[in-house]
């Protein structure tokens, strides 16, 4: 699995990084959608992994996915910043068009 992060994502995706919290983490969340198949691909800032955890390929930063979540997101992926928001897309699907910053630095527990 890779990620390629365009520079004006990987811009903004510095000004948003906390300090101790180097790694992004990739991350199909279902919370109030229903049921497992129905969720929002996201992405954030953490400082933890898991023994499930696999790294993403990527040049900027150290990016991991659970490996049961793999299925849920694309073997290659590009990470854009439209002006406002993250857009994460395949060169099959998009992924996420509305991929706010502050879910990406905050994490799950900001997912409207």
């Amino acid at each position: 699995m890779k990620l390629t992060i365009m520079d004006e994502a990987l811009e903004q995706l510095r000004l948003l990084q906390i300090e101790d919290h180097p790694i992004l983490r990739l991350y199909y969340d279902i919370e109030g959608c229903g049921c497992g198949v129905n969720g929002v691909r996201i992405m954030y800032f953490t400082n933890e992994t898991t023994q499930y955890d696999e790294v993403v390929e990527n040049d900027q930063y150290k990016i991991v996915i659970d490996e049961q979540q793999k299925t849920f997101f694309e073997p290659e992926m590009k990470l854009e910043w439209t002006g406002r928001l993250f857009r994460l897309k395949s060169p099959n699907q998009m992924l996420n068009a509305s991929l706010s910053s502050r879910v990406i630095q905050k994490g799950v527990e900001f997912v409207e």
